[in-house]
């Protein structure tokens, strides 16, 4: 390493260096600002959060389903020229704002994080709870436990996706996630129905589905091999 000779190559030395630490500053945030913007491939929590309160004031159309695609995007794009934003399609900070979902800014970057690192820790045993609470929200403690029992039998069967959040997201297998409940805040009860459900509880004597028989019409389900009752839902093979 060269040694710096005299007191005007120091000076030149200092600003070079605290120059280049400002511009690597300036690059931090800037890359932070992006990560907090929700768009195409984001994590399914915000996404899912976003589409429902676009459903909800009448400029999406769709299933709630967590996917940010073409359709997502196009109604983004008419509520932010409804409300004088930059119709680019893309929720950042204002948009998040202007649809009453400021608190996702802060969240998104670390749930992000979370769903790339973790399955079936604490970020899907919260999309657990959720279903739970949007599924079983009425029923008793048992039953509540046996529908998050249900999900995790899927995850483990051949016959489905192998991680709670594939299970869940996968199309037309939960009402709450058609319409759009799965992104309520989830109870303390179904807070701890998943968490006994992840310890081992299967009140549900190991059924892959379940159905409510005074509502349901679907034929091919009622004639599933019935295992146990638990409040109003049948549990089955």
């Amino acid at each position: 390493m060269k040694v710096i000779k005299n007191k005007k190559q120091y000076t030149l030395f200092l600003t070079i260096v605290m120059f280049t630490i400002i511009l690597l500053s300036d690059y931090a945030k800037a890359a932070l600002a992006q990560e907090k913007l929700i768009y195409y491939g984001r994590d399914q929590d915000a996404v899912g959060k976003v589409q429902k309160n676009l459903k909800d004031w009448g400029y999406y159309d769709y299933n709630v389903d967590g996917y940010f695609g073409y359709r997502t995007e196009q109604a983004v794009k008419n509520f932010q020229k409804k409300h004088g934003l930059t119709a680019d399609g893309v929720c950042g900070p204002a948009t998040l704002k202007a649809l009453g979902l400021s608190n996702l800014v802060a969240s998104t970057t670390t749930k992000t994080t979370q769903k790339k690192a973790a399955t079936g820790t604490r970020s899907e045993a919260y999309l657990l709870a959720q279903c739970i609470n949007g599924e079983a929200r009425g029923e008793s403690y048992i039953g509540q436990v046996a529908v998050a029992a249900v999900i995790l039998n899927r995850s483990n069967s051949a016959d489905f996706p192998n991680s709670i959040s594939g299970v869940i997201y996968q199309p037309g297998a939960f009402d709450a996630v058609a319409d759009g409940q799965i992104y309520l805040e989830p109870s303390a009860s179904s807070i701890k129905a998943a968490n006994d459900a992840l310890a081992g509880w299967d009140p549900s004597g190991g059924a892959i589905y379940y159905y409510n028989p005074d509502k349901s019409t679907n034929k091919w389900i009622l004639s599933r091999p019935i295992i146990t009752r638990i409040g109003k839902h049948l549990f089955c093979k």
